[in-house]
């Protein structure tokens, strides 16, 4: 488990576009900075910004639930708090997220690209500081996942697999294929100058099967991952452990004693 950093991505808006980033600054004990900072509920969630808790993935607007959604491109600018919305043609909207009526304008954007698709009306969540919208209700603090584990993917199924299928936090290379999956909770690497915690393997769903720039499902990567690999995990979520930066190029360093 040794080797560099990537690539770094953020996902503002639970279900949109993964959005590039050359550094972050992770805080022991925190989320993925300004990552599932919102989600696009489908009618009424149960969702409570006063009592916040976990609410499955299926009752917002996701790519398990509507593919297309990966033709949206969404850009946020979390100093000026603009989110730049658009298509493949280019951006088109741009949308002041800081108030009611700028979620509102978003919500009516999806809903008229979404089309029948929506029966139920969309509404954008945001929750307090402490709440991010993760698939995960205690674990998902950072994914991370190891491309030579991708490649493998790749070479089994016989076609080319883009990363961003999977939704990671931090993409690293050098590892052999599959061994985080020797990674037991509580273990510790070091990602540039942050400390990760492992908590546990990713579980995938339906939303792998969506190819993240046409918006179709053209692989059934759950049934690929089980019938090649004998499991559906791919990746890895992790907690902070301690503060730092980690960026592109940095290395990776295996913080667990031989023999343990």
């Amino acid at each position: 488990m040794r080797g560099t950093v990537s690539s770094i991505f953020r996902h503002p808006v639970k279900g949109l576009t993964p959005e590039p980033m050359d550094s972050v600054e992770l805080t022991a004990g925190a989320y993925f900075p300004n990552d599932r900072l919102y989600a696009v509920e489908v009618g009424p969630s149960g969702f409570d910004p006063e009592n916040p808790r976990h609410v499955s993935k299926m009752r917002f607007a996701v790519l398990a639930r509507f593919p297309a959604l990966a033709q949206v491109k969404t850009r946020f600018n979390d100093v000026t708090g603009m989110l730049h919305v658009g298509d493949a043609a280019g951006f088109g909207v741009d949308i002041p997220f800081g108030s009611d009526e700028s979620r509102e304008a978003l919500a009516r954007y999806l809903q008229a690209f979404l089309g029948a698709q929506a029966e139920q009306k969309l509404r954008v969540l945001q929750g307090p500081a402490s709440h991010r919208f993760m698939d995960n209700a205690r674990d998902g603090f950072v994914s991370a996942i190891n491309l030579n584990t991708i490649r493998a993917v790749e070479q089994a199924i016989g076609k080319p697999v883009d990363p961003l299928r999977f939704r990671a936090n931090i993409y690293y290379d050098g590892p052999p294929a599959f061994a985080e999956t020797a990674l037991e909770r509580g273990d510790v690497l070091a990602f540039g100058a942050a400390r990760l915690k492992t908590m546990k393997p990713i579980e995938r769903c339906v939303a792998t099967h969506v190819d993240p720039d046409t918006g179709v499902r053209d692989i059934d990567m759950v049934d690929e991952l089980r019938t090649h690999f004998g499991a559906v995990h791919l990746g890895t979520y992790f907690s902070v452990e301690t503060s730092g930066r980690v960026a592109r190029g940095d290395s990776i360093a295996d913080e667990r004693l031989p023999g343990t």
